[in-house]
């Protein structure tokens, strides 16, 4: 059932991914003006944390907080430390999600486990209230996301695919100010080829006819080139390990890299010609 306040289908649609069970998918609604373009591109996706705006800088915060926690109880210089929480993560990708909850929640069971339940109660709100700190950091747009995003959304048609928990995926686009700039928002559970080729479809709308721009190789890359469609990366200062885990090569043709967000425009008109060529 719809949270209260919040429009019902079609506004909330199904993203059918790998597992047991489908995982819900959250879309504003389509906009009548959005630009209908003639040539090879019909279609540029943005994701969002790290690619429009800043946020992996927060959650290293957050983990260098948990080792200082940690380290009235074990040696937090010890590389296996960091990696026990990356593997809690992961195995938990499957039931908590992604973002700040599951990340705090990990967080917890990391805790108990490596510090063989020796960790105090007042630590453990600590670390809770890490959680509660993240989600609250402020929503900074990196240097030139507004005015590439507001030039390539003049000739074709945009949509920002972010992936992440709903409420905090939703305020930050709503502090951000992004819904002017993108007729449509995809905030999903994972980004995998199932994902995008749902998106697409909804478009009506070729896979080789669309372009992904973001900073992860692993979730906005490899699986739209997989499907056939065209990437634009932009490496953010900061990854998450677990997003540099991917099987895209350096010279992989259906990829151009953009150092910048002011270097889209131009990266699609590369990828333009490449498409119509």
């Amino acid at each position: 059932m719809a949270p209260e306040g919040r429009l019902r289908p079609p506004f909330l649609l199904p993203g059918f991914l790998i597992g047991p069970a489908p995982r819900p998918c959250y879309a504003c609604p389509m906009m009548t003006s959005m630009p209908t373009p003639n040539g090879a591109i019909g279609l540029v996706g943005f994701d969002g944390d790290d690619t429009l705006w800043k946020s992996e800088d927060y959650y290293r915060k957050a983990e260098q907080d948990y080792l200082d926690i940690l380290s009235r109880y074990i040696d937090v210089h010890d590389t296996a430390t960091a990696r026990h929480l990356l593997e809690v993560q992961q195995r938990n990708l499957g039931v908590f999600g992604y973002g700040v909850k599951g990340m705090t929640l990990s967080m917890l069971e990391a805790a108990i486990e490596i510090t063989e339940r020796r960790i105090a109660a007042r630590d453990l709100q600590l670390i809770l209230d890490i959680g509660h700190d993240t989600l609250r950091h402020p929503v900074e747009l990196i240097d030139g996301v507004h005015a590439s995003v507001s030039e390539i959304a003049r000739d074709y048609p945009v949509v920002l695919i972010t992936k992440g928990d709903l409420f905090h995926q939703e305020a930050k686009i709503k502090v951000a100010n992004l819904r002017d700039l993108f007729p449509r928002i995809e905030i999903v559970s994972e980004k995998d080829p199932e994902t995008y080729a749902r998106v697409l479809e909804e478009f009506d709308l070729p896979m080789q006819r669309f372009v992904m721009v973001g900073n992860s190789l692993r979730s906005d890359i490899e699986p739209v080139v997989t499907l056939g469609g065209w990437g634009i990366h932009t490496p953010y200062a900061v990854t998450w390990a677990h997003e540099t885990q991917h099987g895209v090569a350096a010279d992989e043709p259906r990829m151009v890299e953009a150092p910048t967000a002011f270097d889209w425009p131009q990266a699609l008109r590369a990828i333009e010609a490449k498409a119509a060529g």
